[in-house]
């Protein structure tokens, strides 16, 4: 069984460097060509279906996705939102630095914790995996939701804190019984041609 994890194609939020988190932004047009080349690579193989964030940049990349690969079901699934910032939502890099001066995750923000973030990721991701057992799903989700399973399942060898993730990337993750390896992570779909 495959799992494929895909992360949203570009929004102008990506473009400005802002910080995203529960906001509803969409994608922008390069975001759209990104997920159109993730859609043509991705057809290559079978699909079951897809399961995506409710958040628009997420559906709009999986409906692109389900129009290139054709007759496969969408379904939304709230758990693979991204992280919530907070306070720190929409800000840039230096609007952060100049709010927060010790930090998004050490000043009270509002951030949604590490570890509920990585649990809610992880055991809707072993869900699915349990429920479409021998079939390969897609999951269409964001930068830092993605990061904590990477984490998870490498041991904190990459994902959160360690890897940027880039928009309209592609990670595989193989399950065999009851072990999930990480076949590759963080790939555009020209690095996978």
């Amino acid at each position: 069984m495959y799992i494929c994890l895909l992360r949203h194609g570009e929004t102008d939020w990506n473009a400005l460097g802002k910080l995203q988190g529960l906001e509803d932004v969409p994608l922008n047009l390069t975001g759209i060509e990104q997920i159109k080349e993730s859609a043509k690579y991705l057809k290559r193989n079978y699909w079951d279906v897809i399961i995506t964030s409710p958040l628009t940049r997420a559906k709009m990349s999986a409906e692109i996705i389900a129009k290139e690969i054709g007759n496969i079901n969408i379904y939304e699934e709230k758990n693979f939102v991204e992280r919530d910032y907070g306070k720190a939502s929409g800000m840039t890099t230096e609007e952060r630095e100049l709010n927060f001066p010790n930090g998004i995750y050490v000043e009270n923000t509002g951030v949604e914790p590490y570890e509920i973030l990585q649990k809610r990721m992880v055991n809707t991701l072993i869900k699915y995996a349990k429920e479409y057992d021998g079939k390969n799903i897609i999951i269409v989700s964001h930068g830092a939701a993605i990061n904590s399973i990477l984490a998870y399942f490498s041991d904190n060898k990459i994902g959160s804190g360690k890897t940027v993730q880039k928009n309209a990337c592609i990670t595989l993750l193989e399950k065999r019984a009851d072990k999930i390896d990480i076949v590759f992570y963080n790939k555009t779909a020209s690095e996978l041609t």
